[in-house]
């Protein structure tokens, strides 16, 4: 697989942490992550935002490390919010979580399945 990152100059550019687009070519295998939930193995769900964000992308990684990937093998994944007010640490979280990984991204601000949840994260990975 071979990936690039794309920021186009004559476009918008925040550079927070993720790309505007990116490229994959030499792709063999792609995997789509559904929305994983902030819960826990043992089916309990954390109480503050930053905790539910850390289980909801350990639970992203779990499900690509089942399928052979890792977070370095995401080109795309979409965070949906419970509310606007966590889009700082959900910022936090993620660049923490990836790291110098930058795959494209988007953000939705919407209801959630269940109250008691706070985001939900899919993912799109390629080998």
């Amino acid at each position: 697989m071979k990936t690039q990152y794309i920021n186009a100059p004559d476009a918008h550019n925040l550079k927070t942490g993720y790309s505007q687009a990116m490229a994959v070519s030499e792709i063999s295998r792609t995997v789509y992550v559904s929305g994983q939930i902030p819960v826990r193995p043992d089916g309990t769900v954390p109480e503050s935002f930053t905790e539910q964000a850390e289980q909801a992308w350990a639970n992203v990684e779990a499900q690509l490390k089942a399928a052979g990937m890792g977070l370095g093998n995401i080109v795309k994944h979409t965070t949906f919010l419970s509310d606007r007010r966590y889009r700082v640490q959900n910022s936090e979280v993620r660049r923490k979580v990836l790291g110098d990984l930058e795959p494209a991204l988007t953000v939705i601000i919407t209801g959630i399945f269940d109250e008691a949840w706070l985001l939900e994260i899919e993912a799109i990975a390629v080998v």
